[in-house]
């Protein structure tokens, strides 16, 4: 695999500080690629040895950066966004078309960090109904690691698929 991409000394126009969930989520992107590769449409959704089905991940990790994103702009969530969180362990979708929504995603997050004023950072997020309180800095680290975390689960769960008895 190529060099992480926190370590390719790209500038991407941005402060460091937001350079890094940036990183992160190519990271996921990447990640997922790569240890998703070869596996079919029905792998995607089992469950070896009670774990969680890659399936869920892949929809998760799309969902839920799609729901962070949202609270970083300042917005609360949608209905369609509520109706698509009860969605997500219903299994169905293709590993290509869970990669696709993963990848459109987190081109939004990154979009929405890239414009994020530098001198702002400490502005507050309000997140769901409880506006539960942090900050806009707070948040878009938070949406690069809570994919990472995801996809950490997602690829265990791709190893153990691989060694599963057809």
């Amino acid at each position: 695999m190529p060099t992480e991409p926190w370590l390719r000394e790209i500038d991407l126009g941005v402060h460091p500080a937001l350079a890094q969930p940036i990183f992160a989520l190519e990271q996921v992107l990447e990640d997922l690629e790569h240890h998703t590769a070869g596996l079919t449409d029905a792998q995607v959704w089992i469950a070896p040895h009670g774990l969680t089905p890659l399936g869920f991940h892949l929809r998760h990790i799309a969902g839920s950066t799609d729901r962070l994103t949202t609270y970083l702009r300042g917005d609360q969530l949608s209905e369609a966004q509520l109706a698509q969180l009860k969605q997500e362990m219903t299994s169905g979708p293709t590993r290509d078309l869970l990669l696709t929504g993963v990848t459109a995603a987190i081109r939004n997050a990154q979009a929405a960090i890239r414009i994020l004023d530098p001198g702002k950072l400490g502005e507050p997020r309000f997140i769901g109904r409880k506006r539960i309180r942090t900050t806009a800095i707070g948040l878009a680290i938070h949406v690069g690691e809570h994919a990472q975390r995801h996809t950490g689960q997602a690829i265990t769960t791709c190893q153990v698929i691989r060694l599963w008895p057809a």
